[in-house]
């Protein structure tokens, strides 16, 4: 029996309210299995019904229906609560703020993409690239030309040094032979050599040799090895036989009167010079150095005494080749010291001789018995 009085028409409340009444409770439909508590209402699931044709009002009394009503109100606030959740569920964003559906703002767009983990290795993709404005390129990066590379120096790299083995030495300081000779006569003729040439390398030898080395910026040694031996070759010519064996450095003195006759050794302290003379015509002739001051050479005639070919003094204990005794134990012979040093030294009173060779073939001329005159 449906009272018609009261205006419930068996689907709802009454006019335009009872419509808005059933909003509310399709909207807990909606959502399954939603519970919304009020004061007077209960869903329980999508089978419950709020104000349907079956519900009944206590007492025929109309204003007991009214705290049914009134009771309908906090279901509909519960039911637009339930769509503001289920429309921010809808969007993935968390739970908002708004009271309604019409009041809930739009889900905020993040403005930059959060930072990737370090151990993240996913791609980068343009949504991911930072809206900021890119770092400035490093200089290595930078598309200017590089800067042109500094020029090659000119300066000549140090010479390595060379492993080669240094040339042949062919004559040094004590070497005696023809072809010192030869180097002698052809250092005099470019100024290097200022005497007559012995055959004997001495230290008068090995200065001049020194000499024309620092002039050619060749290795500064004093001995004569293979290139400069070829240097001095071509820069000279052959020397003549009077050049290799002059008859002494300096003029021949006049001789003195005793020397005019007979086999005599004519020696002159003053020209430095010993004439080998036979009625009174030089056979030889070749320079002389006399003793020091402290032990003089006695001047006066003698006559030699003994030959001595490989003598060597006892009181001195040095070699007096070619030795022709004539005043005790003063004589004339070779002196390797006057070749190699010249007028630098002197002896202990003998006559020394600097040319070997000259003196030898006095001693095979010279017999004992004859003159010998020391003069000034």
């Amino acid at each position: 029996m449906v009272d018609t009085d009261s205006g419930w028409d068996g689907r709802g409340g009454r006019g335009q309210r009872g419509a808005r009444d059933t909003r509310g409770a399709r909207a807990a439909d909606a959502i399954p299995n939603l519970r919304v508590a009020g004061p007077d209402s209960r869903v329980t699931g999508p089978d419950s019904r709020v104000d349907g044709p079956d519900s009944r009002v206590a007492g025929p009394d109309r204003r007991t229906a009214l705290p049914g009503r009134r009771a309908a109100l906090p279901g509909r606030r519960a039911a637009a609560v339930s769509l503001v959740a289920l429309a921010a569920l809808a969007t993935g964003c968390g739970p908002g703020t708004a009271t309604g559906a019409q009041d809930a703002s739009p889900p905020v767009r993040p403005t930059q993409a959060a930072a990737p983990s370090p151990t993240r290795t996913a791609p980068v993709t343009d949504d991911a690239k930072p809206r900021t404005a890119p770092p400035p390129p490093s200089p290595s990066a930078s598309t200017a030309p590089p800067a042109p590379a500094p020029a090659p120096t000119t300066a000549r790299p140090a010479p390595e040094p060379s492993t080669a083995p240094p040339p042949r030495v062919l004559m040094r300081t004590g070497s005696e032979s023809d072809r010192v000779r030869e180097l002698q006569a052809r250092l005099r003729q470019i100024g290097h050599f200022g005497r007559n040439p012995t055959g004997y390398y001495g230290s008068v030898t090995a200065d001049a040799v020194r000499s024309f080395q620092a002039k050619r910026s060749l290795p500064v040694t004093g001995s004569t090895d293979e290139v400069t031996w070829q240097r001095l070759l071509a820069m000279t010519r052959v020397p003549k036989a009077a050049e290799l064996r002059p008859p002494t450095e300096r003029p021949v003195a006049a001789p003195d009167e005793r020397c005019l006759k007979g086999r005599v050794l004519c020696i002159s302290k003053n020209s430095r010079t010993l004439a080998w003379m036979i009625d009174g015509k030089v056979v030889s002739a070749m320079d002389v150095r006399f003793g020091s001051e402290y032990t003089p050479t006695r001047e006066g005639v003698f006559e030699v005494f003994w030959k001595s070919r490989d003598h060597v003094s006892t009181l001195y204990d040095t070699p007096m080749p070619y030795a022709l005794f004539f005043s005790g134990g003063q004589a004339v012979h070779y002196s390797a010291d006057f070749a190699a040093n010249g007028y630098g030294g002197a002896s202990h009173g003998c006559v020394n001789v600097r040319d070997k060779k000259k003196v030898a073939a006095l001693f095979d001329q010279v017999r004992t018995g004859d003159k010998v005159v020391v003069y000034w």
